[in-house]
């Protein structure tokens, strides 16, 4: 049986990846040592990720890193599983005692993919989205959280990203100074305010980060009817509980990250910078 003959520079950027992943950032010449390659060559592979958004290189030591953009690269696997294993429960729970629907969300690619949600569960919730259901960064509570507590290496190369794309709810990103005032005062407040214009019912959403210890997993939202409840009467009833169960999230993750020994097919340290 013949077999086809595999893509060389494609095998030999895997193994850069592989590298920078190891080691949480290298030179190039440490890259070039480790594989064998020319150092001409490792340099172009290595300009082609940060081109392609996986990588940067820091200014300050002039290393190669990992961006959070390799996180998509492990979506199916390493997200799924703590979250039916670990967020779930908390989740269900949340959404049984707010009973407006709840969801937590991560980050995938160039958008926020929603992991788990309560909207079947939830009575209030009048749009029924499932797991699966993605919603753009600058266009969604979900979104601003996360830009807001994420590192900045990452922040800054999301928003390159998203600068450069032609989707219409990515367009804010080439305004990064008013973004910028935007994640300044959601990160100053503790959580990301997002309003939404529907034909019922205009819909607020109010989002917290889910940390563990200092690793930012994902969010958690709430969605509910502005017309039901005022923003402030929202921020008494929904936040202090969406903090404590985000935070019950983020623990038990790091518990069992170190009871476990679980292992992500790329370490976190690595994909956080």
């Amino acid at each position: 049986m013949s077999s086809t003959r595999p893509i060389r520079a494609l095998l030999r950027g895997l193994e850069v990846l592989h590298v920078l992943n190891r080691h949480n950032g290298a030179t190039v010449s440490e890259v070039a040592s480790t594989i064998d390659l020319p150092r001409t060559t490792t340099y172009r592979i290595l300009e082609t990720l940060c081109v392609a958004g996986y990588a940067y290189r820091a200014v300050s030591d002039d290393r190669y890193r990992l961006t959070i953009m390799v996180r998509g690269l492990s979506d199916g696997f390493d997200d799924e599983a703590w979250v039916t294993q670990i967020a779930r429960p908390y989740l269900y729970e949340l959404g049984r005692e707010l009973v407006w629907p709840v969801t937590i969300a991560t980050l995938s690619g160039r958008t926020m993919l929603v992991r788990q949600n309560t909207d079947h569960r939830s009575p209030l919730a009048v749009e029924k989205r499932g797991p699966g259901f993605r919603v753009s960064i600058l266009g969604s509570a979900a979104g601003i959280a996360y830009l807001s507590f994420c590192q900045k290496e990452q922040r800054d190369t999301l928003l390159d990203l998203l600068g450069k794309s032609k989707r219409v709810e990515d367009q804010p990103a080439r305004n990064r100074k008013k973004v910028y005032e935007t994640l300044v005062e959601t990160r100053k407040r503790g959580f990301a305010i997002w309003d939404r214009a529907r034909r019922i019912s205009d819909e607020k959403s109010f989002a917290v980060p889910v940390m563990a210890e200092d690793r930012l997993l994902a969010t958690l939202t709430i969605r509910f009817a502005s017309t039901a409840v005022s923003e402030t009467e929202g921020i008494e009833r929904f936040i202090p509980k969406l903090r404590i169960v985000a935070k019950q999230i983020g623990d038990e993750f790091a518990r069992q990250h170190l009871e476990d020994n679980i292992v992500l097919p790329l370490s976190m340290e690595a994909l956080t910078g």
